[in-house]
C-alpha cells in the first residue's frame, strides 16, 4: 500500500471522533507516528497485530511478540520495538491495578481475573506464591520457579522457606498452563496435596491452588480438592 493512496487519517479521526471511534490498527498507528516510503503508519500498525496467532490475536499478539520480531517489520526500528514492548507492559498493568483494589483471596474468580493477562501469555509454566496476611491482604508475591512444576519436593521446600519469610498468615499457590488448558496434572494434584499437608503441619494453610489457562481456570478449592 503506497502512502500516498491512503486516505485513513488517525489523527484527524481521533480529533473528531476520540479515541473510541478508532480501530485497533489506527490506535496502534498513533503511537508508531511514522512510516516508511512505501508503508503508512496504518499499514505497519496493521503488519504488526498480525503477529498475533490464533487464540492471541491483535493487541494479545504485540504482548506475545519479541523484539526482534517486532524489528522484522519495516518502519520497526530497536527504539519503536523497545517503545511498543513498554505498551503492552503498560496496559497489563493497568489492568491489574484496576482489579487489584477488589481483590479477594478466598474467591477463585478474582483472583484468576486479576493474574489471567499476566500468565496466560507465558510460554512456559510459572509458579507464584501469595503470602497472605490476617487481613486477607496479600503482603508478599513471589516466583518460585520458571518451568516445570514436576518436582514437587523442590517446589514445596521453596514454599514453605518463602511463606516463613514473609510471616504469612495464610498463602495461595498459582501457575500457569502454556496449552490453555487448565485440566490439572497428576503431578500437579500430587503437589497439590503434599503442599496442603506441609502446610498445615506449619499451621500456614494452603487457602487454594489456581491453574491459569487461557480465558479458564481451575480451582482446587472450588473442586473441593484440598484436604
Amino acid at each position: 500500500m503506497n502512502r500516498s493512496d491512503n486516505k485513513e487519517k488517525p489523527y484527524e479521526r481521533f480529533e473528531a471522533f476520540g479515541p473510541s471511534a478508532l480501530t485497533d490498527a489506527e490506535l496502534l498507528a498513533i503511537i508508531i507516528r511514522t512510516g516508511t516510503k512505501d508503508f503508512d503508519a496504518v499499514e505497519i500498525a496493521r503488519r504488526i497485530l498480525e503477529l498475533g496467532k490464533y487464540p492471541r490475536c491483535g493487541f494479545m499478539g504485540l504482548y506475545d511478540a519479541d523484539i526482534r520480531q517486532l524489528e522484522s517489520i519495516p518502519g520497526i526500528g530497536r527504539v519503536k520495538a523497545v517503545k511498543l514492548k513498554c505498551l503492552a507492559e503498560i496496559a497489563l498493568r493497568m489492568h491489574e491495578s484496576r482489579l487489584k483494589d477488589g481483590l479477594n483471596v478466598r474467591n477463585a474468580s478474582t483472583v484468576a481475573d486479576y493474574y489471567m493477562e499476566r500468565l496466560r501469555h507465558k510460554k512456559n509454566e510459572s509458579v507464584l506464591l501469595l503470602s497472605i496476611d490476617s487481613k486477607g491482604q496479600v503482603i508478599r508475591e513471589s516466583e518460585i520457579s520458571k518451568g516445570s512444576v514436576n518436582r514437587s519436593l523442590a517446589h514445596i521446600r521453596s514454599i514453605l522457606i518463602e511463606a516463613l519469610d514473609a510471616e504469612a498468615v495464610n498463602i495461595l499457590l498459582l501457575h500457569n498452563h502454556p496449552s490453555g488448558d487448565p485440566e490439572p496434572s497428576q503431578d500437579d494434584r500430587t503437589l497439590t496435596q503434599r503442599l496442603y499437608e506441609s502446610c498445615r503441619n506449619i499451621e500456614i494453610p494452603l487457602i487454594d491452588h489456581i491453574i491459569i489457562g487461557d480465558n479458564r481456570y481451575y480451582s482446587f478449592r472450588e473442586y473441593g480438592e484440598l484436604g
